[in-house]
């Protein structure tokens, strides 16, 4: 069944060409990412955090007191909180709490560290609001993924309190792009490939070194991050982005752990309506988020 209906998402995805422009690969992401829209019976709130737009979404039953931050991907170019709207509100329907989408500043118009910089600052926003760091989990997919990593790792230098737990999708963790699967899984993976990685990094990095910690944590020390589930699809060319991330964490003695969805693909929760995959794995970061945030 789940190689069935993948193959309805692949279709999806090649009936939208590939644009070449930067303004038409936002357009692109944001309609082929909400095709499904949202459900009905959630509440959207917009908001302002620092120099972002932001927008809270709260499922019906769901603690207030308790927030799922999250960072979309999209390489750090494009990705929007209208192109994950679904994804982040289904989310925190799983898990039982309120969201935070942040639309962080994207590059190349706002280079590393302004993402960054945005994170921090969200993260603060919520602190700021009362809500204890304990009660929030940390999140993102694909550079948000990345991101998230890096927020968190930066927020423990600076001796600030972290995240009750994080959540990460098919995380981009090394800019350098040095992973097997970057070759291996180039064939079957329809969305992302080494060049069109590299033009988004050198974007995103200006002159930043790509195996800078705070750009590609892959290369950071993760010790005494919080516990931390990360999701990825075996028919990715991020896959051993995500095995060798959890491998780190745990080496640096970090609650981690991993899940490889087969068939999936880059972000396959964005298309959960169309997929029982999508829904599981939404589930399953629902109950991990919610167990480890009622602590």
């Amino acid at each position: 069944m789940s190689g069935r209906e993948i193959e309805g998402v692949r279709t999806l995805l090649a009936s939208l060409p590939r644009p070449t422009s930067l303004t038409e690969r936002r357009e692109r992401l944001d309609t082929v990412a909400s095709v499904d829209g949202v459900a009905a019976d959630i509440s959207f709130e917009p908001e302002t955090v620092g120099h972002c737009e932001a927008e809270w979404s709260l499922a019906p039953g769901s603690d207030a007191s308790r927030v799922l931050l999250f960072f979309h991907g999209g390489g750090y170019c494009s990705g929007s909180i209208r192109s994950h709207r679904r994804m982040v509100s289904e989310a925190g329907r799983a898990a039982g709490i309120r969201t935070l989408a942040v639309a962080y500043r994207l590059a190349p118009e706002n280079p590393f560290p302004a993402a960054l910089e945005d994170a921090l600052a969200a993260f603060e926003y919520l602190l700021g609001r009362g809500i204890g760091a304990g009660h929030i989990a940390i999140s993102g997919d694909s550079a948000g993924g990345g991101l998230s990593l890096a927020a968190m790792t930066r927020l423990r230098d600076l001796g600030k309190p972290l995240p009750g737990c994080a959540w990460l999708v098919s995380p981009w963790v090394d800019l350098e792009m040095s992973g097997a699967s970057m070759d291996t899984k180039d064939a079957v993976d329809p969305l992302i490939h080494r060049e069109y990685l590299q033009e988004l990094a050198s974007s995103y990095l200006g002159r930043a070194n790509p195996l800078s910690p705070l750009a590609s944590p892959l290369y950071a020390d993760l010790s005494r991050l919080p516990p931390t589930l990360v999701q990825v699809g075996s028919a990715e060319t991020l896959l051993d982005d995500a095995v060798r991330i959890v491998g780190r964490l745990g080496a640096a003695d970090v609650a981690a752990s991993l899940e490889v969805w087969p068939h999936m693909i880059h972000a396959w929760h964005l298309w959960s309506p169309r997929l029982r995959a999508g829904r599981q794995a939404t589930a399953s970061a629902g109950a991990f988020i919610k167990r480890h945030l009622a602590r």
